[in-house]
């Protein structure tokens, strides 16, 4: 037998989630020799994603939203890469690195015949290192590519202002921009993360939104578009400052995720101003072209490599909360390679 860590979910929380109480590691066992069923598929995990949307599946079930609750008593589960290690399923060879949506949080895992369909084998002629595959090749990427191709339609020599601009899918907008002769602003919750916006990610204006005004930053700066993924009172301040005809695009409102709410009060802006304000959620669009072209702008440099925050391992839940306060510095991502 092996030893198969597993992050369980234990509790739901009432504020953000507490490490041990809300989720808590388990120690398992799995037999690596079992004859597999036709269909199945045995992979070890190599890297899987922590993402701020994970909070909104710490709850009740009969609490409806977009993606479906976590199951109390049973893994966590989202965007992976593992290593298939055996394989009884005619599509996957022992060896393939795969993708997919439903990797539970342990370090080796069953995919019976049905889960395996969900799997996409990842050539990786791009040479990019599986971290990046949950990233900003993975969903964090499409999220940027999408947002900006089908809704922002940013022009060159429009101004973008993002928030949690240090962030996954915030540092994939900036370059995405960047590469299309846009001017960026983009605000973070230090000092560390402004100055890594400014001198890697070479953000036009960047600023700590703990220690500077938010309004009366964008109120010098004339701005056409909005990447929104905090909500709350940045988004007011957009709201009162962005140029007639801009948009808005609602990817997150990561101030509200832990039971804080905010009433935003300058909402007739949007009518007086004619904006374009719509919100997405990328896993129930199509993104195949975002696979034909951004992993290779990010491996050939046209796209600035974002930073990663890199957890070697499971643990009872610190990622994860460091993620909903802003603890982490890039995309958060377990390594267990």
């Amino acid at each position: 037998m092996t030893r198969n860590q597993t992050l369980i979910f234990e509790e739901i929380p009432t504020g953000f989630p507490i490490p041990g109480q809300t989720t808590k590691l388990v120690e398992n066992s799995i037999d690596l020799d079992k004859p597999l069923q036709d269909g199945q598929v045995l992979t070890k995990t190599v890297v899987l994603s922590l993402d701020p949307y994970l909070r909104g599946k710490l709850r009740d079930p009969d609490v409806k939203s977009y993606a479906p609750a976590f199951e109390l008593g049973k893994p966590l589960s989202n965007f992976g890469v593992s290593r298939v290690v055996r394989s009884a399923n005619t599509r996957f060879m022992e060896g393939d690195h795969v993708y997919s949506a439903d990797h539970v949080f342990s370090e080796y895992q069953l995919f019976g015949s049905e889960e395996a369909k969900g799997l996409m084998v990842l050539e990786n002629k791009e040479g990019l290192p599986w971290t990046t595959w949950v990233g900003a090749a993975g969903m964090p990427g499409t999220t940027a590519w999408f947002g900006l191709d089908r809704i922002a339609r940013p022009q060159k020599g429009e101004t973008i202002f993002v928030s949690g601009a240090s962030g996954a899918v915030g540092q994939m907008v900036i370059g995405l921009c960047k590469r299309l002769g846009l001017r960026t602003i983009g605000s973070a919750g230090s000092d560390d993360k402004v100055d890594f916006l400014k001198n890697e990610l070479q953000v036009d204006v960047a600023f700590n939104y703990k220690t500077t005004s938010t309004k009366e930053i964008l109120s010098k700066e004339k701005f056409h578009i909005y990447w929104d993924n905090v909500g709350g009172e940045t988004l007011d301040d957009v709201l009162a400052t962005i140029e007639e005809g801009g948009r808005i695009v609602s990817c997150g409102m990561i101030s509200l995720y832990n039971g804080e709410s905010y009433g935003v009060k300058n909402t007739a802006e949007i009518f007086k101003k004619q904006l374009k304000f719509e919100g997405f959620i990328v896993i129930k669009h199509d993104v195949s072209e975002f696979y034909k072209t951004v992993p290779g702008y990010i491996a050939s440099g046209e796209i600035y490599s974002p930073k990663e925050h890199i957890i070697k391992g499971l643990d009872n839940g610190e990622g994860l909360l460091d993620v909903m306060k802003g603890g982490n510095f890039g995309k958060s991502v377990i390594t267990f390679e």
